[in-house]
């Protein structure tokens, strides 16, 4: 399973989202650190769920992460979240 999919799924399944999209960037950052070859390494994020509703930006991120923490522990070197409760969304 690519860790894109598995990243989407492990969203979905925690956060039952309105919408989620995982955007692998990976090769955006060839000679970066983190990089590898593959891919898979550097990720986008944008996910709206009621479970955000009430939860400051530090607050969700911390919910991204520890629904994630196997992830960023096993080769994602970078996430950018952008997660919002539903009628917040800034994308």
């Amino acid at each position: 399973m690519l860790v894109k999919d598995d990243i989407t799924k492990k969203l979905q399944d925690t956060f039952a989202p309105d919408s989620v999209e995982v955007i692998d960037e990976s090769d955006q950052h060839h000679g970066h650190a983190g990089h590898r070859p593959g891919g898979q390494t550097h990720f986008r994020v944008y996910i709206v769920s009621k479970a955000f509703a009430g939860k400051s930006r530090l607050a969700r991120h911390r919910m991204i992460n520890e629904a994630l923490a196997a992830n960023l522990a096993g080769g994602v070197h970078a996430l950018a979240i952008h997660a919002d409760a539903p009628g917040e969304q800034t994308r």
